[in-house]
């Protein structure tokens, strides 16, 4: 436990650092890969040319000093950051560095003098350690499970296969001949790709895309434009290859007693954990809806998937957007809607005081979903959602 002088320092000084902005988290990543250049294999480094990763690092920063005195309420957040982690297979050493440059990064910009960076250091100490006994916990309850492991596995490609325009899937089964670990519907598995002409070890987690079986793990990607991994999945990798995945994570995650109405809303490749849940849901005692909102026709992954999934089962009802519509395009069959997402129209078939909804895609999308539920009367411990890459709240 921190003591009160330790608490007192680091919230007195948490606001000179909130001021300083993406300028604190800029020059820390920047002076940790210049001093440890072997992380650049652990981090993805396309989040740290857009920013995302540096906006990241500094909320959680600014959020663990404002709370320093009541961590229970970082609990959550932990949680989340503690699966992605895993999923990176960091570790206690790691912290250490982190730790190092977090002090240093803190003394070159403000020189506070050696208290404050006692302070600090103590602080990042207490929350580095609730970190890696959690992270130790997933590490431990991974290679537990039957079909499970502890690092990573080899996997093999033994199917491609292409779901629109824009998503393709990939069929990965252990090359051990073994089985694989179960997951929660919604949960991501982290791949790890070295071929000659990345510059760095890439490392992405992708949802998984299917139902749990014990044979093998299906992950359904989006070609980014100018997205290194995802090109290269898409453009390099074919059936046969191998390549190496850590074991399922993630936070977000189906939770259902049978008897819970819910409504999985989704756009674009935000799919991906839903229909892992969908899929799932198939024998559920309650009502389900799918929602799911997509740019056209071309770009609409799973269609007929999903239409055969409510076609079989009653209580599986679907709701599709589409932004643009081509001449093709039939109404009532191939989409019900046209536009943004509104849920004034089907209000009556997704509210209910019990139900539960799970979002996925864009953060403006999520951020357009969770308003017209709040709107519409459903409370927050209702709605749960995944953003894909470093956490934004919605």
């Amino acid at each position: 436990m921190l003591n009160a002088m330790t608490i007192e320092i680091v919230k007195s000084t948490a606001p000179l650092l909130a001021e300083t902005g993406p300028k604190l988290t800029a020059h820390f990543y920047e002076r940790m890969f210049k001093h440890n250049p072997e992380l650049k294999d652990v981090f993805n480094m396309s989040n740290q040319r857009n920013g995302d990763q540096r906006e990241a690092l500094f909320n959680a920063v600014c959020g663990y000093a404002a709370n320093i005195d009541n961590l229970e309420v970082l609990l959550p957040v932990v949680e989340k950051i503690a699966h992605k982690h895993t999923s990176f297979m960091i570790t206690a050493e790691q912290y250490q560095i982190v730790g190092s440059h977090l002090l240093a990064t803190i003394d070159e910009l403000f020189s506070p003098g050696q208290e404050v960076l006692d302070a600090w250091g103590e602080a990042y100490g207490v929350l580095a350690n609730v970190f890696i006994n959690r992270e130790e916990q997933i590490y431990t309850e991974n290679q537990k499970l039957e079909g499970g492991w502890r690092g990573l596995r080899e996997f093999e490609l033994v199917e491609k296969v292409h779901q629109s325009t824009t998503i393709t899937s990939f069929v990965f089964k252990p090359t051990d001949g073994g089985k694989v670990a179960t997951f929660k519907p919604g949960q991501y598995i982290g791949i790890y790709l070295t071929p000659s002409e990345f510059e760095n070890q890439e490392i992405r987690q992708y949802s998984l895309s299917g139902a749990p079986n014990s044979e093998t793990y299906r992950v359904s990607v989006k070609r980014e434009q100018g997205g290194k991994v995802s090109n290269y999945l898409h453009d390099k990798l074919n059936t046969g290859d191998l390549v190496m995945l850590a074991p399922p994570a993630g936070d977000f995650y189906l939770e259902t007693d049978n008897k819970t109405p819910i409504n999985l809303i989704s756009a674009g490749v935000g799919l991906t954990p839903t229909l892992s849940m969908l899929e799932t849901l198939t024998e559920h005692g309650a009502q389900v809806n799918w929602l799911h909102a997509t740019e056209d026709s071309n770009q609409h992954a799973f269609k007929s998937e999903v239409q055969s999934l409510k076609e079989s089962h009653n209580h599986i009802n679907s709701f599709v957007w589409y932004n643009n519509v081509n001449e093709t395009d039939i109404l009532n069959q191939d989409y019900d809607f046209t536009g943004l997402m509104n849920f004034e129209s089907i209000k009556d078939h997704i509210l209910d005081p019990q139900a539960k909804y799970y979002f996925c895609g864009p953060v403006g999308f999520m951020q357009h979903v969770a308003t017209q539920l709040l709107e519409l009367g459903v409370n927050q411990e209702q709605l749960h959602y995944e953003c894909f890459g470093p956490h934004k709240v919605i």
